[in-house]
């Protein structure tokens, strides 16, 4: 579903504190990759879940406002019904404590790399669309940092791992729902189909929006 921009959000080992904590799971599917995603209803994306008391992410009830202005509570047998019929697959909520992630808890980019994927592109490309955590305001590529760690305010850190591979999510407007497969392309051919770098936690704290980050190491 729809990401949210946070005032502050708590680093933890588990990565951000609530983060993708919940999953709908498909009924039957023994895959690696069993939940329901974009990639299964493209609407998905326009779903906005929102923390009664974003301060308790693990204990606080969860609303969801679908795109026609329904709103659920997350629990909601009725929820799980209607994004059963809209995909075509029988779903049920499973809460995750450390998160539904597809391989590290933490995925960050730069604004230089935004900026190099949209002037290759040649347009204008909703950051939203690649899901990323944290977005660093800085001119040079994340992919600089890899192996090292990076200070957040006045406590927390991370530890920048491997490229993040793209999948059929990044086509998806945020907006819109609407597929645009050249997006995809484009990441695959120019960029060898990674934008962004995943991370762990390297030290615990809030990371806030406007924190300086730096380089530790």
């Amino acid at each position: 579903m729809a990401g949210e921009a946070l005032a502050e959000a708590e680093l933890r080992w588990a990565g951000l504190a609530g983060d993708r904590q919940y999953a709908f799971l498909r009924q039957g599917n023994h895959g690696r990759f069993p939940w329901l995603t974009g990639r299964d209803l493209s609407d998905l994306v326009r779903w906005q879940p929102r923390f009664a008391d974003p301060a308790d992410p693990r204990g606080a009830a969860v609303s969801v406002t679908a795109p026609d202005g329904a709103t659920y509570d997350l629990r909601d047998a009725a929820l799980a019904a209607r994004l059963s019929a809209e995909s075509g697959q029988d779903s049920r909520l499973i809460q995750v404590g450390r998160g539904v992630f597809d391989a590290m808890p933490v995925s960050l980019a730069t604004t230089a790399s935004l900026a190099r994927l949209q002037a290759a592109h040649g347009a204008a490309l909703d950051p939203r669309r690649f899901r990323i955590n944290l977005l660093i305001d800085s001119d040079v590529p994340e992919s600089e940092w890899a192996g090292r760690r990076l200070g957040f305010g006045a406590a927390a850190a991370l530890l920048v791992n491997d490229p993040i591979p793209r999948c059929a999510m990044v086509t998806l407007c945020p907006d819109t729902a609407r597929r645009d497969a050249g997006v995809l392309r484009t990441v695959a051919q120019l960029f060898d189909n990674h934008l962004g770098h995943y991370a762990v936690a390297a030290l615990l704290g809030p990371i806030r929006p406007g924190d300086a980050v730096r380089l530790l190491d």
